[in-house]
C-alpha cells in the first residue's frame, strides 16, 4: 500500500465521508441517536474482509442510494457493489491509501 500525503488523506475523508480531520490528524465521532459507527478486528482466516487489512472502518449512513450518487458525482468508485442482507445494505469504497471503508444503511 503506497503512503499518501496526510493532506490528501484529510481532503479525501472530508469530501467523501464529510469527516473533518483536525490538525492533530484525527476526528472525534459523536454518533447521533440510533446511528452506529463500528470498528472491527478480523482474524487471519476470516473471509469477510481482506486478510491484509485486519481492521474495518464501518460508517452507518441514512440513505445508501443517496450516498452512492454522491460518490459517483465526486468520482469515487465502489470497491464492492451494493449488497443487501438481514443486517442492511452495504458498499465498500477505498481511501487514497487503499484502505477499505464499509458504508452501511440499516
Amino acid at each position: 500500500m503506497a503512503r499518501v500525503q496526510i493532506e490528501v488523506i484529510k481532503k479525501w475523508y472530508s469530501e467523501v465521508l464529510k469527516m473533518e480531520i483536525e490538525n492533530w490528524n484525527g476526528t472525534v465521532i459523536k454518533p447521533e441517536l440510533g446511528n452506529e459507527t463500528i470498528f472491527s478486528f478480523f482474524t487471519e482466516n476470516d473471509s469477510y474482509f481482506p486478510t491484509e487489512q485486519q481492521v474495518m472502518l464501518n460508517f452507518q449512513v441514512h440513505n445508501l442510494d443517496e450516498t452512492i450518487k454522491h460518490l459517483e458525482q465526486i468520482g469515487v468508485p465502489l470497491a464492492k457493489k451494493k449488497e443487501s442482507s438481514e443486517f442492511g445494505k452495504f458498499i465498500w469504497i477505498e481511501d487514497p491509501e487503499g484502505r477499505l471503508v464499509e458504508l452501511w444503511e440499516k
